[in-house]
């Protein structure tokens, strides 16, 4: 009998269907020498140490590291699970071969494996179903080319050493700061700091930005521009950064003829956009429609389901040189859907561009496109979905953008002016998308001719420097892609992808956990760290820890693994070092003492007057002022050092909040973290810009 086991039921009834496999049995459907059967995602996982040894239920610093010798697996503790997995562990025992028709990733690969392992069958010959899609011809194409299960060996390395060096990462940090630093109050209580290999270099991330951004003091800066024909022509020179000089020139060209000296023309082509992954995927649609990461996912998970789309979790934007046949046909079915943007397309001569077609780009799995099926009725966020990968899809086909780009200068008392206009000569790709048409150099120009001059009107525009923008989660995928290198431009985040933090598969989730443990907020369209999170990101004192470069190097070096190009003993022999240095020289901060500490909102050194402490820029107007009297409990020195070197400390501080995340007792723990942080929010800020 041939064992084939899906990822998920409705997976397991498609490929039933399509080898006209009909005997619904319990958990698994039987016929013509095969049993279909099904995983629920996850069933095996890794066990607990205090599965490895009783004495290590008890959380102590003494017990840390544990690394074990050889990693152990015990089922998921859901409903129905046992149930399932003993079907599946009598029907591979039954097995003459196995065929692993999970999904074609690194995840659907260790779900088989450990299914395998646990069931006492890996011994068992066993045979790969690679589904790009989930088309019966998909299907059927995927079975006549089944692969030797061992050729994915490699990938199976790499998905085994994910899961155990977050096991390791993970468990070993969220014990070590939590029995070190969850402390409430002197009390039994304690606070669970919950540290990822991944998720804790992200928060890092986005403390940083708000950090920054809370920190940031505008500066002053005023731009000289003229009015000529109705056209808005800037000062080539650089802003001003104090008003004389500014003034000075504007004096200078007042009442001053203004004369063209160059008339520039130059044609530019906008090359269609790529098709989809993922990551981009996600961004997109958080970008036009506010749909988290998560919920994009899922929603194509379920057009892939439903057989619209093709495969989601890809990192690649390109399709491989056998797609081409397909491509035309695809095409023709959705003409049906889409008659007036796919007309203008030559079916017959389609330009496949290495824009489109590149067998170098594709490893895994090629970009998300549509699969020519027509939907039927689907939800709001599948349909949006569907729409944007579609549209990509028909877009990558079209001609380019054509664009006349003119560049005019021009002089008045030798002061250089310049203004820029662009013509669309045609607007190819651009009318699949028409939020998109508009252009930086959206001026419209009259026809200028060199030497022609005449009146103006020049003037001073007064402005301030803006700070970074908070993370969305556009931007955050952005910069999780490219290793918190975040880069708008295409070409360069293709270049830096390699190094980046998670994969397409896992970034949603890892933005859902930070939510979940309340370590950041959405506030409408911004993603922001809490008090928690700034306070976590705070007391870890290891750097690699909280690194989204070395993260992304731990990422590469995974990738390596699955390509068969690094020892997975030596990847996880690296991580077991990590973590034992981490611990070892993790300990309690040396406080300097001779300093207080620096101000939370500008960075400067705080300094301690008559009755409080506050900014030593406080005559510049920082208005952060510390009283050690907080609701009746004085803070010692050593706790206001504590708060101000560790940085513990909310932005802008409230001074009436009870205790809040301030105060730390004399043994460095943080105390009050029990009140939600929608309550914290409500209090109102007090801020004194008089001397401390």
């Amino acid at each position: 009998m041939k064992v084939i086991i899906a990822e998920k039921p409705s997976v397991a009834r498609d490929i039933a269907k399509v080898l006209d496999i009909k005997a619904a049995k319990k958990g698994y459907i039987e016929g013509r020498g095969c049993a279909v059967t099904w995983a629920f995602g996850h069933l095996v996982t890794l066990q607990e140490p205090g599965e490895y040894n009783p004495a290590l239920k008890r959380w102590s610093l003494e017990s840390l590291p544990f690394v074990p010798d050889e990693f152990k697996l015990k089922l998921i503790s859901n409903r129905g699970v046992d149930e399932q997995f003993q079907i599946i562990k009598n029907l591979c025992e039954q097995a003459e071969e196995i065929v692993c028709a999970t999904d074609a990733g690194r995840e659907g690969e260790l779900i088989f494996r450990y299914i395998l392992a646990l069931s006492g069958c890996e011994d068992k010959p066993i045979r790969r179903l690679w589904l790009n899609s989930l088309t019966p011809d998909a299907i059927l194409a995927a079975f006549k080319d089944l692969k030797d299960g061992h050729d994915y060996d490699p990938l199976y390395a790499a998905a085994r050493c994910r899961s155990e060096s977050d096991w390791i990462v993970g468990l070993n940090a969220t014990r070590f700061y939590t029995v070190k630093h969850g402390r409430i109050g002197g009390g039994n209580d304690r606070v669970l700091w919950t540290i990822g290999r991944v998720q804790t270099p992200v928060l890092a991330m986005i403390v940083e930005r708000d950090d920054t951004i809370l920190q940031f003091r505008p500066q002053l800066f005023w731009e000289l521009t003229t009015r000529y024909r109705d056209v808005t022509f800037k000062y080539t020179g650089k802003r001003f950064e104090k008003p004389e000089k500014a003034q000075n020139l504007l004096n200078k060209i007042t009442d001053q003829p203004f004369e063209i000296t160059t008339v520039v023309g130059k044609k530019k082509k906008d090359q269609a956009p790529q098709l989809f992954d993922l990551t981009t995927l996600q961004r997109e649609l958080n970008k036009l429609h506010t749909i988290s990461a998560a919920d994009t996912l899922s929603a194509t998970q379920s057009l892939y389901e439903a057989k619209l789309v093709t495969y989601p979790r890809t990192d690649s934007r390109y399709l491989s040189e056998d797609m081409k046949p397909r491509i035309p046909k695809i095409l023709a079915q959705l003409k049906t859907l889409r008659p007036e943007q796919i007309s203008p397309v030559d079916l017959t001569k389609l330009p496949f561009s290495k824009r489109i077609i590149n067998d170098k780009k594709v490893t895994d799995h090629h970009a998300i496109i549509p699969t020519g099926m027509i939907p039927g009725r689907i939800g709001t966020n599948e349909q949006l979905v569907y729409d944007a990968i579609t549209t990509q899809f028909i877009a990558a086909f079209y001609s380019v953008c054509l664009k006349n780009i003119t560049t005019v200068k021009g002089v008045s008392q030798t002061i250089q002016f310049q203004a820029r206009g662009t013509q669309i000569v045609d607007p190819g790709w651009t009318v699949l998308f028409p939020k998109k048409k508009k252009s930086a150099d959206g001026q419209t120009l009259p026809a200028f001719e060199k030497g022609e001059s005449g009146s103006h009107e020049p003037s001073l525009r007064e402005g301030k420097t803006i700070p970074p923008k908070h993370f969305s989660e556009n931007t955050l995928l952005g910069a999780m892609e490219a290793a918190g290198k975040f880069v708008e431009d295409d070409s360069l985040r293709e270049a830096l992808k390699e190094r980046g933090i998670g994969t397409p598969a896992t970034r949603a989730a890892i933005i859902e956990t930070l939510l979940r443990r309340n370590y950041i907020r959405r506030e409408k369209k911004q993603l922001r760290c809490t008090d928690m999170g700034r306070c976590l990101i705070a007391l870890i004192k290891d750097p690699l820890l909280k690194s989204p470069e070395m993260t992304g190097e731990w990422e590469e070096k995974l990738k390596q693994i699955e390509r068969n190009e690094l020892d997975p003993n030596d990847f996880m022999n690296g991580i077991g070092t990590y973590i034992r240095k981490m611990i070892q020289n993790s300990t309690s901060r040396q406080l300097d003492t001779s300093r207080w500490g620096k101000c939370p909102l500008c960075g400067k050194e705080v300094i301690k007057g008559h009755k409080a402490f506050g900014c030593s820029d406080w005559k510049e107007g920082c208005p952060f002022v510390l009283e050690p009297d907080c609701k009746g409990k004085m803070l010692t020195a050593r706790q206001i050092q504590m708060l101000l070197q560790q940085q513990i400390l909310p932005h802008p501080i409230r001074i009436d909040d009870e205790l809040r995340l301030l105060i730390l007792s004399t043994r460095g723990m943080l105390t009050d973290l029990r009140r939600p942080s929608a309550d914290r929010q409500k209090r109102s800020t007090k801020t004194d810009r008089r001397s401390p």
